[in-house]
């Protein structure tokens, strides 16, 4: 093993007042007994948005109530407020988000908007009945001007041409698949930045609008009110779009039109949940949309998944084990001079080794021999193989290129996308 690399300037988290995991887990502490509920949130919503979380999870227990910050895709246990201050915490923020006090038997959704930083964020909150009082998620909408833009990807030279390439076509649909939390929404705005053109006309229709864009019409859904995403893509096609974004498609309805949409003139771009590229064609055949419709809509389908970084303020190099050389696929010579990279545990990175997050993709186009199997009702398998054998970089391959490159680990590469 080489000598660890552990020179660690002042981490992101101290330059940002100290406000590590330690470091906010003592200061809740803290002030617990001494503020008031409002300053409490202020202080955890104003550390969420420093340490970059995308939730925050509030639960009752026993003995008070627990608090814990999703972080680079995971959770981390932050403060223990004492019972005392339960009930005013949770009801502050029920206030906060214009939500009934007085419901705590049903579940139930909020909205917060709030400036900071210098900019308005958006907050959702859900509350849920326990059996020790009401639990409350708070979900951070990220900033509006951050990974907007296809070059903050993270996509490979290759892929980046190829999905440019799709966004050059006048018509048909683009699909990113993937589970949730898998950063597939960021990837339809990074395509919606790249065609937001005065001479086009965009529409968003989402549950909820993650980022306000200038220059694009964004529609939020109501369900209880009978506006959903069918009701909405019916009235917008009737509105001359060039270029219509559907935050999800979730049913069959909603598959059919937007598929039609695709087939008369218009960029549809839209999610499905699907483990993979070629899984994205399945989906879509049990909505019962037509092999044929398919076959001629969809131009392009990108599956991806959200990878943790090794913290570049603390790492350490080293070479790859025998183990690890045949994960990715080297022979021996190349282990013999691979270097990989591993996080070593400390403030800088929430004791985890790892900070901040890149996604990983692979992208399908459909092209005339995947076509052709869409026709044929060929299955998932093989038309995943034609895709490979016509040079389709693979979710796992996506990964190996960084782990090689120095960007994650060979663990991360294990979590992520080799348990799938």
């Amino acid at each position: 093993m080489s000598t660890p690399e552990r020179t660690q300037p002042t981490p992101p988290a101290a330059e940002a007042g100290d406000n590590g995991q330690k470091a906010l887990r003592a200061e809740l502490a803290e002030l617990a007994d001494v503020v008031t509920p409002a300053s409490l949130i202020d202080l955890l919503l104003e550390r969420a948005f420093q340490l970059n979380a995308t939730d925050i999870h509030l639960d009752p227990v026993a003995d008070g109530l627990r608090v814990r910050l999703r972080v680079d895709g995971l959770l981390h246990d932050v403060a223990l407020l004492p019972e005392s201050v339960r009930q005013n915490v949770i009801s502050r923020l029920k206030l906060l988000a214009d939500m009934d006090l007085t419901e705590r038997r049903h579940s139930r959704d909020g909205h917060i908007a709030r400036t900071t930083f210098g900019g308005e964020r958006d907050i959702r909150v859900g509350t849920a009945p326990t059996i020790y009082g009401e639990r409350v998620v708070l979900r951070l909408m990220p900033d509006s001007q951050t990974y907007n833009s296809l070059d903050d990807l993270g996509l490979e030279p290759e892929q980046h041409e190829l999905l440019e390439k799709q966004l050059r076509k006048p018509y048909g649909m683009i699909i990113v698949a993937g589970p949730v939390g898998s950063g597939k929404s960021t990837t339809l705005y990074g395509c919606l930045d790249r065609l937001n053109e005065p001479s086009r006309s965009l529409t968003t229709i989402e549950d909820p609008v993650e980022r306000r864009i200038d220059g694009i019409n964004q529609i939020q859904v109501e369900p209880k009110v009978g506006f959903g995403f069918v009701e909405a893509l019916r009235g917008v096609l009737r509105q001359d779009p060039n270029v219509l974004m559907v935050g999800e498609i979730r049913d069959s309805e909603t598959a059919h039109i937007a598929c039609r949409a695709g087939l008369t003139g218009v960029m549809v771009l839209s999610t499905i949940h699907a483990n993979d590229a070629a899984s994205a064609i399945d989906v879509l055949r049990e909505y019962g949309i037509p092999p044929m419709f398919i076959a001629d809509a969809v131009h392009c389908v990108i599956s991806q998944r959200l990878i943790r970084k090794v913290c570049t303020q603390s790492r350490e190099t080293y070479s790859p084990s025998e183990a690890e050389a045949q994960t990715l696929g080297l022979t021996p010579e190349e282990a013999e001079k691979a270097s990989l990279v591993r996080g070593v545990p400390s403030e800088a990175n929430f004791r985890t080794g790892y900070a901040g997050r890149t996604a990983v993709f692979e992208i399908m186009p459909v092209d005339k021999d995947i076509r052709r199997a869409i026709l044929r009702e060929a299955p998932q398998s093989e038309i995943a193989s034609i895709a490979k054998n016509s040079g389709m970089k693979t979710l796992q391959m996506a990964t190996r290129d960084k782990v090689l490159a120095g960007v994650t680990s060979t663990d991360e590469m294990h979590r992520v996308v080799l348990s799938m």
